[in-house]
């Protein structure tokens, strides 16, 4: 088996972060309906470029536990990795807080109809 040096052996065990992206989408102090509508429009413009990636930002639940957008945005961002609008999803590391890291397919990585 070949020797990675750790930040390479990072990259394929996947753990790609705020660092690594083309782009930061923080909806850190964003309300839900103004995350989801971010969210939306971020993926619908992606259909009409080339793809990149996009790490999304998300505040922290707040202190003594609560609600967060977690869900709700990690919802929206697997139905549409299932439409193959989004080609790579996961969580954020833990060093960069919470939110997700896209990778978006674009308009060329779309087999087109």
């Amino acid at each position: 088996m070949p020797h990675f040096e750790d930040f390479y052996a990072a990259k394929l065990r996947g753990t790609l972060g705020v660092t690594d992206a083309e782009s930061v989408l923080d909806l850190r102090s964003a309300n839900r309906a103004t995350a989801e509508a971010s969210l939306k429009e971020m993926i619908e413009r992606s259909r009409f470029a080339k793809g990149k990636t996009v790490a999304v930002r998300l505040a922290p639940p707040p202190e003594g536990g609560g609600e967060t957008l977690f869900q709700p945005a990690g919802r929206l961002l697997l139905d549409a990795k299932r439409r193959g609008l989004v080609d790579r999803l996961h969580t954020l590391p833990a060093q960069d807080g919470l939110g997700f890291y896209v990778g978006l397919t674009g308009r060329a990585g779309r087999a087109q109809p």
